[in-house]
């Protein structure tokens, strides 16, 4: 039997997700709406009203309910049963909160019709779906690698047009989704932890249904991927086959997503089943890496596109939002520039900072979790360097050139493994599930200075905080 409030959360969800529903069917992200939306062109068009209201009561009560049990649902079961329902309404409404999907299908169409989806933009190479792709990710390459750009081509394959491709890349998704529902629970044994817990925080967040299955985004089948190859390791650890075959299912993730390469390292450190030292880990560092390395060489030689995706990494950044915190720090310097009369160019500078600072943060990380990992007994490796690798992502979320709220569901499904305190992630997780409307306009976009200047002011009081968190640590000594 499960508690009156318990049953009251599955359903105050499921009555969310089918308002998210309704909300996509009467103004989502479909082929036909205009671009250059803003909330007040949605008001006034004929379901303006009636979609925004929608929308927002139904994030609000998805939202609400997922949060009410963060702690853990009543059993795993009851998790799973109660994710699925709130996915169902989400698995026939129109693509939501994102046009990425529209971008996925012209890229498979250019593989399949013969064109480098590395070389040229989906508008040059003459995808009769162009007009349905945002302007801004028409004339770039492809920044996935070469496993999606086949996977994007087998749904056009499959569908034939649009809505069938759409619907393709939409069972893609769940497929990806599929395989981390299934790897969660004994990843969760291994590391200790309770699997209601983990699959409710992983799998029932409003940002899984609304981007991950009725957006149908690649990440769904990264993180599948990514937690396959975990739990090979935690599984089998120092096995060479089993390191080999996790290495190829990591490597696979990466050729999805290359956010995925940073959590290779952590896999090696779990993959060690006795004594850390050099040997032992070059041995099972050998065998994973190994494993990614054959992946990305076969998948690159089948695909016949080699690693011209690694170029197409740089124009994910063509997108410049608050959300993403060194960005937000370089509007605001620009800003601070602009009232003396200068013109900094802060944004590209704060970026590539960040992006030297994240390699360092990862290495610190890296050395941190090694160190930990020596002071706990065997059956408590799996947690702790899982641990590590959810922070590794967490860092990649927060020190990117760009922000995008289901890029919050990486470190999400690897913090709901570690059994620590989740608050700190999983608030502005919530929050992130308002940052999109259903047609995919982004209210980031119309909020960019006060957005940078909040974004800047919390880093400030964060980095603040901690300074004086460590001081007051070291008079207690």
């Amino acid at each position: 039997m499960t508690a009156p409030g318990v049953r009251f959360s599955r359903y105050a969800g499921l009555a969310g997700a089918v308002l998210l529903a309704v909300a996509g069917y009467l103004g989502g992200a479909l082929p036909d709406a205009p671009f250059g939306a803003t909330p007040a062109s949605i008001w006034r068009a004929p379901h303006g009203p009636a979609t925004l209201t929608c929308w927002l009561i139904g994030t609000v009560l998805l939202v609400g309910a997922w949060w009410s049990l963060r702690e853990g649902a009543p059993s795993t079961r009851w998790a799973y049963v109660t994710a699925g329902l709130w996915a169902l309404p989400l698995l026939v409404a129109p693509p939501l909160g994102s046009r990425d999907v529209y971008s996925y299908a012209c890229q498979g169409w250019t593989y399949a019709h013969g064109v480098d989806p590395y070389a040229v933009g989906v508008a040059a190479a003459g995808c009769p779906w162009v007009d349905t792709v945002a302007p801004i990710w028409r004339d770039t390459p492809t920044p996935y690698g070469p496993v999606f750009v086949l996977l994007a081509a087998l749904a056009v394959g499959l569908g034939g047009g649009l809505t069938g491709t759409i619907v393709a890349l939409r069972v893609i998704a769940v497929a990806g989704l599929l395989l981390a529902a299934f790897c969660l629970p004994p990843l969760a044994r291994a590391a200790g932890v309770p699997a209601r817990r983990a699959a409710w925080l992983a799998l029932a967040g409003p940002l899984v249904g609304v981007h991950l299955v009725a957006g149908a985004h690649n990440d769904a089948v990264m993180l599948g991927l990514l937690l396959g190859g975990l739990l090979v390791v935690v599984r089998r650890p120092g096995r060479p086959t089993a390191l080999l075959l996790a290495g190829v299912l990591l490597g696979l993730a990466v050729t999805v997503k290359a956010t995925a390469v940073v959590v290779v390292p952590f896999a090696v450190l779990a993959g060690v089943p006795g004594r850390y030292t050099v040997p032992a880990l070059l041995r099972a560092g050998g065998w994973l890496v190994g494993g990614s390395l054959a992946a990305l060489l076969v998948t690159s030689a089948v695909s016949g596109l080699g690693f011209g995706w690694v170029g197409g990494l740089a124009h994910s950044g063509d997108s410049e939002q608050w959300t993403s915190p060194p960005t937000a720090v370089g509007f605001v310097v620009d800003y601070a520039g602009a009232l003396i009369g200068r013109d900094p160019q802060a944004v590209p500078v704060l970026r590539a900072v960040a992006l030297v600072l994240l390699v360092a943060v990862l290495v610190v990380l890296w050395w941190r979790t090694l160190r930990d990992l020596f002071d706990v007994r065997p059956p408590e490796r799996p947690r702790v360097a899982l641990h590590g690798a959810a922070l590794a992502l967490v860092a990649v979320v927060v020190l990117s050139p760009v922000f995008h709220p289901w890029y919050a569901t990486w470190p999400l499904a690897l913090l709901a493994l570690t059994g620590t305190g989740t608050t700190w992630f999983t608030l502005p997780a919530a929050a992130a599930a308002f940052l999109a409307l259903p047609d995919g306009t982004n209210l980031a976009r119309f909020t960019k200075a006060p957005g940078a200047l909040a974004m800047t002011a919390l880093l400030v009081a964060l980095l603040l905080g901690a300074r004086l968190l460590r001081a007051a640590r070291r008079q207690t000594r």
